[in-house]
């Protein structure tokens, strides 16, 4: 008899594969960050006035773009669907229990993540970056919280809408997170307060911690706040209102 663990386990890892067998969710989640990662270190698309080199701007753009796709995006559409098939009411009467769902669903998003990171440093490495093994083992703590963060909102919005308007949703709330991310490496050409406002979303947040990581080997107090209130209120929100048909 299997215990709770391996159940989980085998389900993270059913979760995690389902992923990469997903043609769309491969170019979400892999293909698109190494991309950025590569035309923002070899173009002047973005005119950063930071501190950091063009190619560590590009890694951070990289992975927070990684974080927004895995957590967010694919968590919303892939649960939003197995909810409408049915499919968590039926795993919920299972030995694997909501609880051990969630968490396998858990897992294959840190399993995703690994490999993001791995993939992106791998690529920043050959466009010219150099390895900081500090910065970047700080900025692995702002990248698990924002994978909490995101992957919270995630679960509320796909256990609460019909999948369709899940699916419709989840893209569109995407590009704003994108969008937002971006007006922090921009900050000097927009006006103020778009820039200032992006700070207390968790796509601005993330970029600017994950910056100030990367930049300056230290956890930034604001942005790691607003990750932390954002997950909060999400965790809650979800916990409340998540229906499982």
């Amino acid at each position: 008899m299997t215990t709770p663990l391996q159940r989980i386990a085998a389900q993270g890892w059913f979760e995690f594969t389902a992923i990469l067998r997903n043609g769309e969710q491969v170019l979400l989640n892999v293909i698109m960050p190494v991309l950025a990662v590569v035309i923002l270190a070899k173009t002047n698309l973005i005119a950063t006035t930071s501190e950091l080199d063009q190619v560590s701007v590009a890694l951070v753009a990289g992975l927070s773009l990684a974080v927004m796709s895995s957590a967010f995006t694919s968590v919303a559409i892939a649960t939003g669907f197995d909810r409408r098939a049915g499919f968590l009411r039926y795993l919920g009467t299972t030995p694997l229990r909501r609880s051990g769902l969630l968490a396998g669903k858990a897992l294959a998003v840190v399993l995703l993540v690994i490999i993001q990171v791995v993939m992106l440093v791998v690529t920043a490495l050959l466009v010219g970056w150099k390895f900081d093994l500090l910065g970047l083992a700080v900025a692995l703590v702002p990248l698990l919280l924002a994978t909490c963060t995101f992957a919270a909102w995630a679960l509320l919005l796909a256990g609460t809408l019909r999948a369709e308007a899940v699916l419709a949703l989840a893209n569109l709330i995407w590009l704003v997170l994108v969008m937002t991310a971006g007006t922090i490496l921009v900050a000097s050409q927009i006006p103020a307060i778009v820039s200032q406002a992006a700070t207390f979303l968790p796509s601005g947040a993330l970029v600017e911690a994950v910056g100030t990581a990367i930049g300056d080997h230290g956890l930034a107090g604001r942005p790691f706040a607003v990750l932390a209130l954002w997950m909060l209120i999400g965790g809650a929100a979800m916990a409340r209102w998540f229906k499982w048909d």
